[in-house]
Order: C-alpha cells, then structure tokens, then sequence
C-alpha cells in the first residue's frame, strides 16, 4: 500500500488488522476508516489525534499488547518490529534498573509504563517514568492516553512508507 493515496483506497479489511497494530482501539480504527479518503498526511495525523480521546478502558485495552520499556514484545507480527525500533534506546546495562522500575510502576498504578519511545534514551525514559510516580492514577492514564496517540501517529507514518 504505497502512500495516502493506497491508504485512501484500500479494501477496510485490508487497512483493519494495521490500523489495529498503530492502536488497539476499535473505535479509533472505525473513524479512521470511515474519515477516508484523507486530502493529506496532515489530515489523516489530525484525524488520528482526534478520535484518539481515549476512555480509561480504552487506554487499558490498548496498552495491553504493548511490551515493557526494556522487553521485547510477546507476539509477532509488524507491531513487535514497531516497538523493537522504538524502543532501540534502551540498551542491556539498564535492564536491572527498568525492570526494577517497571515493577513499582505497575505496583502504583496497576498497568505497565508506557511512553512513545522514539528517540529517548533508556535514561531518558528512566527519569520520565520517575517523575510520573507521582501523578494521580487518572492522570497518569490521561499521560498514557496522550503517550498511545503519538506512538499511533509515528506507525500511522510506518504504514503509509
């Protein structure tokens, strides 16, 4: 499917399972779908941002299928390359401290860490993740929300290469 324009007019059942792999949300992947076809990259990013006002459910839902920062993902598939790469920051002399800060992460708050892992150093996201210790669990899911909608958009732009 090369660019918008394969994108625009893909078969639905074609474009569903890669949608799905940018975001595990139903709805979201139905807006999507039915917002086609999209004038522009531009267009489709902004369209992508907003349906992505996740429910709390939705966010759970969603970060399930996501590996720990440090893991490599359960399953296979073109999302666990995705991650892989994004998360190409974080190198093997921290796994102790991520795990470690995984761990009271999902103690606090009952879900993994997730932050859009492109580009950050694993001590970046060290950090990151110790300061959101101290969020409110709803705020912490509104981060998380916000994190899911920038890694779709950064897949969004993978499906569309």
């Amino acid at each position: 499917m090369p660019g918008l324009e394969g994108f625009n007019s893909a078969p639905p059942d074609e474009l569903r399972p890669l949608l799905t792999e940018c975001l595990a949300v139903p709805r979201w992947v139905d807006a999507l779908l039915a917002g086609r076809p999209y004038a522009d990259v531009d267009a489709l990013l902004a369209a992508s941002d907003r349906f992505a006002d996740l429910t709390d459910d939705e966010v759970r839902t969603a970060i399930s299928g996501h590996p720990r920062i440090g893991e490599k993902a359960r399953t296979g598939g073109v999302s666990a390359k995705w991650s892989a790469d994004e998360q190409s920051g974080v190198t093997a002399s921290l796994a102790d401290r991520l795990l470690a800060a995984n761990a009271a992460y999902e103690d606090r708050f009952g879900h993994i860490y997730l932050v859009c892992a492109t580009g950050l150093t694993g001590e970046r996201m060290l950090a990151d993740l110790a300061a959101r210790m101290d969020n409110p669990p709803a705020a912490e899911l509104r981060v998380v929300s916000r994190e899911l909608a920038k890694i779709a958009a950064l897949r969004l732009r993978k499906v569309l290469a």
